[in-house]
């Protein structure tokens, strides 16, 4: 099984001011992680290319992406940082990141369609599952996934795929973009009642939301994702899965009241790799999303990428 890895220095560039959680040094964690326990050697690493424009159409609307690139010129021409809202900023460099993370989405899933992988991992940053179609929010500027999938269906021809968003947080921005789509079963869990205070009541037939209350342990996830996603994504047979991998339901991370660890990640991540062998020719792309615990946040990744790898 070949895993391919995708990340870019441009990634680490992005910058949202000095305390923010959503910061560079969770790339490097990750880095370090993945060397100090030997799973680097088990990934095949790709390049990165910028996404073009017609990616980011995929998900959002043309209107958006110009208001949005207009605004951070804004702040590259200044040199400062910008708020789009009191927990999202831009800088110089967040407009190359964001396309970095977006284009690094729409390889892994060629890369991955093509057979030249198996499954693949972006660690990329900004993340994406709060973007909406029109409206940044959350840390969030293009819906990585978002534009992943629809790349998958609409330029690759393929008919079905599925979400997996393991968020501490709702997907809110996939759930905008993906919602009434019958070629794409989203299916997610969250805390509920914290940021982005949505999800409790699904956007359409196609989404199966599993909002849980605080302090919610793996072992009851586990009990949930058996009870309502298997089900419905054995019965939708999903062509590619692709997953919205955050890590921020973790006990240690304090941006959520969760119970899980490296060990549930893991699980999650074999039960998906499972389908997608029975269904989906082994194609799963993830992509990161939350995790703001620097130490949990990179164990976890690890643990994701052991099960992706098979190692």
């Amino acid at each position: 099984m070949t895993t391919a890895y995708f990340s870019h220095p441009d990634c680490r560039l992005h910058d949202m001011g000095a305390g923010h959680p959503e910061c560079p040094q969770r790339l490097d964690a990750i880095e370090d992680q993945l060397l100090s326990s030997g799973v680097d050697v088990a990934l095949t690493r790709f390049d990165v290319p910028l996404a073009a424009h017609s990616d980011l159409l995929l998900a959002h609307t043309e209107g958006y992406v110009t208001e949005l690139e207009e605004f951070i010129r804004q702040a590259i021409e200044t040199g400062e940082h910008r708020a789009l809202d009191p927990d999202t900023y831009v800088g110089p460099h967040t407009w190359q990141a964001a396309l970095r993370s977006a284009g690094a989405a729409v390889a892994a899933t060629d890369a991955v369609i093509d057979g030249r992988a198996e499954n693949a991992f972006c660690a990329i940053r900004p993340p994406g599952h709060h973007a909406t179609r029109s409206q940044s929010m959350g840390f969030c500027f293009f819906n990585n996934i978002a534009v992943a999938a629809r790349h998958a269906l609409d330029v690759r021809g393929l008919k079905r795929v599925a979400v997996v968003d393991f968020d501490v947080h709702h997907g809110n921005g996939t759930e905008d973009i993906v919602a009434g789509d019958d070629r794409i079963l989203m299916v997610s869990f969250f805390q509920d009642q914290i940021f982005p205070f949505s999800g409790g009541v699904p956007l359409g037939s196609n989404m199966v939301n599993l909002p849980v209350p605080p302090y919610t342990r793996g072992g009851e996830v586990r009990e949930m994702i058996e009870a309502n996603w298997i089900p419905r994504l054995e019965e939708f047979k999903p062509e590619m899965f692709f997953i919205s991998a955050g890590f921020d339901a973790h006990r240690e991370d304090d941006m959520g009241r969760m119970g899980l660890v490296e060990a549930d990640f893991e699980w999650i991540t074999r039960r998906v790799v499972e389908l997608a062998r029975r269904h989906a020719k082994g194609r799963v792309v993830s992509c990161l999303e939350g995790g703001y615990s620097l130490s949990s946040l990179a164990r976890s990744v690890v643990a994701h990428l052991r099960a992706l790898a098979d190692v």
